[in-house]
């Protein structure tokens, strides 16, 4: 069965309450006994996840987007989430990026600050903000991690509406914002930036997606201030009840690439390089990866409610080949609510493929890479599609969490409309995660998911209004741990204990400055029995959130690492033996293996 496409926003002032945005209808809304998208558990389910927010310190983090009737869509969109070792200490610390209000806006009260943990080991983290200097205080959307000036420490990159800002990271535990002093102090609504190579010289260059243009001047309707019985009045609805209106019949904004220079600062090329949007999406998620395996780096930007776009990258040169590539629209040929971007190889045949989420009453959208830059629409055939249909989708990631070898796919979920838990329509505002285990190949090689319940009391049960979302195994043991930002509430640290006792190894590279020192944009091939995957180093993605830089492979029973290459980002291959499992190594560019730690597990 297919879905068709639902927009953010269900009707423009102007447009009959009934009728959709571009002029989809609504139709009728189904009535459900219950709801489906929170409160759902199994008695037969693993647990997989255990929530040890409250143990970890993070609890006492809120994410603040708005009021609480979200009466502007500005209010919907924050609460992401960055994964870094910020002090390269060998654990992964996490960079939550808070939002705001209209009432900091416009100078009324304090923006609240976002909020820098320190993994000091053992689920126990430390606030070091302040003494970090990473408080932000604008209201942030997006965050992404590379070592734009390759000193061996992670910046920090804060898309905001307002001015975003680049936090040069300092080495001594503290970061300095030189977005003015580099040319990226942007103004604007911007979301989810992407560093990247792009040109092979060495040095990161950043792309960054636009949101809409929104002024607090020129406001949309409140869905307070409708008065639904004035025959003659026009408001933004969905299923007849009033919200906040957009992002369609707002003004979308152009999207920006630079390029960094040899002297450390960034230079705009998009429109010279032809990928600044003029037909100005909502950009939303964004991602640099060599989809075509030609060693350059080519570019995907995941738009909401307009087609996604993506540039193949040809010598330093971008032509823009969404619509050819088959991944512009679903397999119904219909522009989808695009939110967030999982980036990974889930069918272990060697080609990069896509996982976008999209808003409730539509799937989620997997993108099987079929080579030569097209893509078919798999959704429904690998069996991740009606399960997705009633929730609304933000974070996503593909992930091994059993270590057999296999990426899975998790997705985190909350809707923009509060007022939906007032009505039988079978959603929710806070809502569950959604995790699918990779059941691997069939006997004709197609590769599917199986939808994983949730136990009582698991991490996996609990609801909220999530929004960003990252992965990393947190404590070293091997295994992917998870964590969320939540509009309105404290993040959402969930712990890996999944019975698997798949063997894996840990990856991390170094460039050596022909490729960028945090090897963003290198790829790894590792072959362990019968299986050979592939991994790449990415920066941004997800939901305007990022991951760990490390890679860590699942190889399930396998007993050892028959094979590892990797193609640098500066398009240079290298091998490397690999004696040990179930533990991290470190891969210098043209140096070989630098460390390799004692067996964790």
């Amino acid at each position: 069965m297919k879905f068709l496409s639902l927009a953010l926003v269900l009707c423009l002032p102007g447009i009959a309450i009934g009728q959709a945005a571009g002029g989809v209808s609504t139709g009728e809304a189904k009535v459900y006994a219950s709801k489906r998208t929170t409160g759902i558990v199994s008695d037969t389910a693993p647990v997989v996840f255990d929530d040890v927010t409250g143990q970890s310190s993070l609890s006492s983090f809120s994410c603040v987007s708005g009021g609480k009737a979200k009466e502007y869509i500005v209010e919907t969109t924050a609460c992401t989430v960055a994964v870094l070792d910020f002090d390269n200490d060998g654990l992964q610390d996490i960079y939550l990026v808070n939002g705001s209000t209209i009432d900091a806006l416009r100078g009324k009260t304090k923006h609240p600050s976002s909020s820098l943990y320190r993994n000091l080991g053992d689920w126990k983290f430390e606030d070091v903000t302040k003494k970090a200097g990473l408080e932000n205080n604008r209201w942030g959307m997006g965050v992404a991690v590379g070592d734009y000036n390759n000193d061996g420490y992670a910046d920090i990159f804060v898309s905001n509406y307002g001015v975003s800002r680049l936090y040069k990271n300092n080495g001594d535990g503290t970061f300095a914002d030189v977005a003015e002093a580099v040319g990226l102090a942007i103004e604007g609504w911007h979301t989810g930036a992407t560093f990247g190579d792009f040109d092979k010289d060495g040095r990161l260059d950043i792309f960054v997606p636009a949101y809409v243009e929104f002024t607090l001047e020129d406001l949309p309707m409140s869905p307070l201030k409708v008065d639904k019985e004035s025959r003659g009045s026009s408001y933004c609805q969905f299923r007849g009840e009033p919200v906040m209106c957009g992002p369609r019949g707002l003004k979308g904004a152009g999207d920006l690439l630079f390029r960094q220079t040899d002297d450390g600062k960034f230079e705009e090329v998009g429109k010279k390089l032809g990928v600044d949007d003029d037909g100005n999406y909502y950009g939303f998620s964004s991602v640099f990866v060599d989809i075509d395996d030609d060693r350059d780096l080519d570019l995907l930007v995941v738009n909401d409610s307009t087609p996604k776009q993506l540039y193949l990258n040809d010598g330093g040169k971008f032509e823009e080949f969404g619509y050819p590539s088959g991944i512009a629209l679903n397999e119904n040929g219909r522009e989808q609510a695009g939110m967030g971007l999982a980036v990974g190889d889930y069918d272990n045949d060697g080609l990069v493929d896509f996982h976008i989420t999209n808003f409730s009453d539509d799937s989620n959208t997997l993108y099987r890479n079929d080579s030569d830059s097209n893509f078919t629409d798999v959704t429904f055939q690998a069996g991740i599609g009606e399960p997705s249909v009633p929730f609304l989708g933000w974070g996503t990631s593909f992930f091994d969490f059993d270590n057999d070898g296999w990426k899975d796919v998790i997705v985190a979920n909350g809707h923009v409309y509060p007022v939906v838990d007032n009505f039988d329509w079978g959603t929710s505002y806070k809502q569950q995660l959604l995790l699918f285990r990779n059941i691997g190949a069939d006997s004709k090689g197609k590769v599917g998911f199986e939808a994983v319940g949730a136990a009582k009391d698991s991490g996996l049960a609990g609801s909220n209004v999530a929004r960003g979302l990252a992965i990393a195994d947190f404590d070293n043991d091997g295994k992917l741990d998870v964590i969320t930002n939540n509009i309105d509430s404290a993040p959402s640290l969930l712990r890996n204990v999944s019975a698997s006792k798949g063997n894996w190894l840990s990856v991390r590279l170094i460039g050596s400055g022909k490729s960028p020192r945090d090897a963003v944009g290198s790829v790894v091939y590792l072959t362990a029995g019968k299986l050979r995957q592939r991994m790449d180093v990415v920066s941004g993605a997800g939901y305007a959130s990022q991951n760990q830089m490390p890679l860590n492979f699942g190889i399930g029973n396998a007993s050892s690492i028959d094979g590892l290459t990797v193609f640098w980002s500066d398009g240079t291959e290298e091998e490397f033996k690999v004696e040990k499992i179930n533990t991290q190594i470190v891969l210098l560019q043209g140096k070989g293996l630098a460390a390799q730690k004692a067996e964790s597990k």
